[in-house]
C-alpha cells in the first residue's frame, strides 16, 4: 500500500509559477508509473504529466507541454510538478497517482488503472 500526499498548491496570478510535491510512503518500484492529474467539479479527471519510475521517461498533455515539468527524487520518495507560465485554465485540484505498469505512462490521459491516489491540492490561477 503506497500512500501519497500532495502539497504546494495555492493561488497565483496568470504567468506565475508553482511547484507541487507528492510525498510517497515508500519508493515506487521501477515498474511503476507516476503521474499528475487534475480535475474541476463536474468535469472528468485530466492527465497532466507522467513519469516512468524505472527509466525516467516523461510524457505530457499537449495543454502543458513547454510549461510544466514532472520530476522524481528517489532519495526523498518525492514526485514534483513544476508549473510555469500558469494560465487561468490550469485552475483545478491536482492529484498525484502511482500504479504498476510503466507502459501506461505513454497514455497521459488514462487514469483508471492507477492503484494509488493522493488527496489532492488546489491550484487557483487568476487573470
Amino acid at each position: 500500500q503506497v500512500r501519497l500526499q500532495e502539497s504546494g498548491g495555492g493561488s497565483v496570478q496568470a504567468g506565475g509559477s508553482l511547484r507541487l510535491s507528492c510525498a510517497a510512503s515508500e519508493s515506487p518500484d521501477s515498474n511503476y508509473c507516476m503521474g499528475w492529474f487534475r480535475q474541476n467539479p463536474g468535469k472528468e479527471r485530466e492527465g497532466v504529466a507522467t513519469i516512468n519510475a524505472g527509466d525516467g521517461s516523461t510524457y505530457y498533455a499537449d495543454s502543458v507541454k513547454g510549461r510544466f515539468t514532472i520530476a522524481q527524487d528517489n532519495a526523498k520518495n518525492t514526485l514534483y510538478l513544476q508549473m510555469n507560465s500558469l494560465k487561468p485554465e490550469d485552475t483545478a485540484i491536482y492529484y498525484c497517482a502511482a500504479g504498476v505498469g510503466p507502459h501506461w505512462c505513454t497514455m497521459v490521459a488514462a487514469y483508471g488503472w492507477y492503484n494509488y491516489w493522493g488527496q489532492g491540492t488546489q491550484v487557483t490561477v487568476s487573470s
